[in-house]
């Protein structure tokens, strides 16, 4: 009997590890293309001693840079970022933050509220991959199964699309045609496409125009959007983290005047700071025909450190975020982050020219 109790036990260890192992080289790596889907992923490796944590879209991965907020202000930052990253994502994505660290601030990034409910169809629609790339990456937890329950159509609201999410291979298990060298090679192990969350890029693509879209019929936020902000601010509360709401300078999609008015009055209500740095541009200096590298949807390099130099100042004198550049040990770890940063922009430029 003991002899058959072991022998079923190893059995059942061998195929644990034989489906992990599986799992592992069925999944997308996200090194070559599609960097985004790798961001959520990286933050445990650089979780703890941030005292500024971003959470948010595309528009906070792609607009900030940590780096700059160190090397200017001794501030130490991260980006919990994800390409359409929707505002359910982002409550538990700071809900789990606060199980590896309390940030001393929490900046959100308010475009997800155009998004009310998880939806497949129409023109706000969200896509399958999209959630994958933020929620792929989580560890599991409480927080990552919520997020999951939260972010599903109704197209995926099965129980095999449910439990794909806790155990990938179920959504992956017939990739095997579309296989890669980097599936192979990153098999194991991945090398990291971020500095501290940012995804940097230093191409240059000009504005040519002025952003022109249909004005909407209904400029309300959503009920579900509108209760998730208020999770927000509790929590944030509860941990006693200043929250910040922000939108960042982006021409596209538009960020209606309606939409301000909204999120600023409810910004007053809740005593919260809120930056909408559309308003700030020529303050902060960028300029739409050398700092971006997509015609105005997103900063490059250049752009995203000048709007991080400006972001800076308000986090440092406003919220009261500390200077840890005289902290030896954070020092020499930020040294090294810089140096990678570095490298990574001189690597990019070259392949610029």
């Amino acid at each position: 009997m003991k002899k058959r109790r072991i022998l079923l036990a190893s059995t059942l260890a061998v195929c644990i590890a034989a489906l992990y192992f599986l799992q592992a080289l069925l999944m997308p790596k996200y090194m070559d293309k599609t960097k985004e889907g790798a961001l959520i992923g990286e933050y445990y490796d650089n979780a703890g001693n941030n005292d500024v944590v971003f959470i948010g879209d595309c528009e906070v991965y792609e607009n900030f840079s940590p780096i700059t907020l160190w090397e200017k202000y001794g501030i130490t930052s991260y980006i919990r970022g994800s390409a359409q990253q929707l505002i359910w994502q982002s409550y538990y994505l700071m809900e789990e933050t606060f199980r590896y660290e309390t940030p001393k601030v929490m900046v959100f990034n308010v475009l997800s509220m155009k998004y009310d409910t998880p939806k497949s169809t129409g023109a706000q629609s969200q896509r399958e991959a999209y959630n994958r790339m933020t929620l792929d990456g989580m560890r599991w937890s409480s927080s990552k199964w919520n997020a999951i329950m939260a972010s599903m159509t109704e197209e995926e609201k099965k129980w095999e699309a449910q439990y794909s999410y806790l155990f990938p291979i179920l959504r992956y298990h017939d990739r095997w045609s579309q296989l890669t060298k980097d599936d192979f090679t990153y098999w194991l192990h991945r090398d990291k496409v971020s500095d501290n969350g940012y995804l940097m890029q230093t191409g240059v693509k000009s504005v040519t125009g002025e952003y022109v879209e249909r004005p909407l019929v209904d400029y309300s936020f959503g009920e579900n959007s509108w209760y998730y902000l208020d999770k927000m601010v509790q929590l944030c509360k509860e941990k006693g983290t200043q929250l910040v709401l922000i939108k960042a300078p982006a021409l596209s999609p538009i960020w209606w005047e309606q939409w301000d008015e909204q999120i600023a009055q409810y910004a007053e209500e809740n005593e919260l700071l809120y930056i909408n740095m559309l308003d700030y541009q020529q303050e902060i200096g960028i300029d739409w025909s050398k700092d971006t590298y997509d015609a105005g949807l997103h900063l490059n390099v250049y752009g995203a450190e000048k709007a991080s130099d400006w972001f800076g100042k308000i986090l440092s004198q406003e919220c009261g975020v500390a200077d840890r550049r005289t902290d030896t040990q954070i020092s020499a770890l930020w040294a090294k982050k810089t140096q990678v940063y570095n490298d990574r922009k001189a690597a990019l430029q070259t392949q610029q020219n």
